[in-house]
């Protein structure tokens, strides 16, 4: 087995490194503090090709692949967990509509949310009343002759209150005649179409730079262009996106995971008691060698899971093995940091307490850990 990466790979992950260490890393703090959306840190990332990494170039993609995208996200989200989030959806939201959309929809979305014209796009699936159950949506979208017209009500939308374009699941069969998921079809939806309300900002524990809130659909008429692939056929789009998504989590949660342990390991040799450094403990020790292991294994499941979607081979089971083991790893990771950290974990001087609130995410959303079991154990079980 070849560990080793494409000159692409090890370019682009140079590249994220470079601008994260310089220019987000030094605007976290203030980011996390001030609910800040990073607006033009994510023009950066777009000017180097990191909001559209595995698009086609034709589409103003960088073309370089799951593996670049992951390495990339775990280098911005080392250095800002919300910026990550921004970075991840908008990534998201670009391949959904160029792999799923009519040449038009192509042409008018990718480029816009690659150039960071559009400072990013939002994913529009989890409702009130429906978020691990899809197939209990109740979101609509009704034929009007010439539009659809989209009533109902979203929850959790990541970057709601700045997308360019919106991907949004609606019912468009009845739940007599299309049961569960089966009339389920997706739309895009331009930010700023009349009867669509954007709610207030959520006051969130972690991840607070990343927008996020509730959607409102009143009569929201959209032309019959904005379908996104075949009517009724909505939910297939969102399981094929989810399931890259989650390795887009799983980098997200490696990256902060790796700037905990890389500023315990620091402290660890810094901070002295009983006369010496407390890196010369046993104690501290094995809670460092424990962090590494876990860090070192979430990265290859991770890494593993972006080379079959890479190669357009089946990965969903890969890539929630990927999202599970990675995110509760991640957590415990960052959870000894504020430990090996003692008191000055606990204070927001050191940043070890911004990864513990940002990662703790992690193992909810793109599917919680349950959600990631129930998916293992199905194609476990069947194969």
């Amino acid at each position: 087995m070849d560990f080793s990466f494409t000159e692409t790979q090890t370019f682009v992950q140079k590249t994220a490194r470079d601008y994260a260490t310089r220019v987000i890393g030094p605007e976290a703090a203030d980011i996390d503090k001030h609910e800040r959306f990073p607006r033009e840190i994510l023009k950066g990332l777009a000017e180097l090709g990191l909001m559209a990494v595995n698009v086609p170039e034709e589409l103003g993609g960088s073309a370089a692949g799951v593996v670049s995208y992951s390495l990339a996200m775990q280098e911005v989200a080392r250095a800002c967990a919300s910026t990550a989030v921004t970075m991840a959806v908008t990534n998201m939201v670009g391949e959904v509509i160029a792999k799923f959309g009519s040449d038009a929809q192509r042409h008018a979305y990718n480029p816009k949310l690659a150039s960071g014209e559009y400072a990013a796009g939002s994913f529009a699936l989890s409702e009130p009343e429906a978020g691990s159950d899809p197939g209990g949506m109740s979101t609509t979208a009704k034929d009007d002759g010439d539009a659809w017209v989209l009533d109902g009500a979203k929850q959790w939308i990541t970057s709601g209150a700045h997308a360019g374009v919106f991907v949004v699941w609606a019912r468009t069969g009845s739940k007599e005649t299309h049961p569960g998921t089966r009339g389920i079809s997706c739309f895009l939806v331009e930010g700023g179409t009349p009867g669509l309300e954007i709610g207030k900002a959520e006051d969130k524990m972690g991840i607070r730079g990343s927008n996020t809130v509730a959607l409102r659909f009143e009569g929201c008429r959209v032309p019959k262009s904005a379908l996104l692939g075949e009517p009724n056929q909505g939910f297939r789009i969102a399981m094929m996106a989810l399931d890259g998504g989650r390795i887009g989590i799983s980098s997200q949660a490696i990256g902060i995971a790796r700037a905990a342990l890389e500023k315990s390991v620091e402290y660890a040799k810094d901070r002295k008691q009983f006369g010496k450094p407390i890196a010369d403990f046993q104690a501290i020790q094995f809670k460092l060698a424990d962090m590494k292991t876990e860090l070192d294994a979430a990265t290859l499941l991770c890494l593993r899971a972006a080379t079959l979607k890479e190669k357009g081979v089946p990965f969903s089971r890969e890539a929630s093995m990927s999202k599970l083991f990675a995110s509760e790893a991640a957590v415990r990771i960052c959870n000894e940091a504020v430990q090996i950290h003692g008191g000055y974990g606990y204070i927001r001087e050191f940043p070890v307490e911004r990864y513990l609130r940002d990662v703790r995410v992690t193992t909810i959303y793109e599917g919680t850990s349950e959600v990631q079991r129930i998916v293992i154990a199905r194609q476990t079980i069947g194969s």
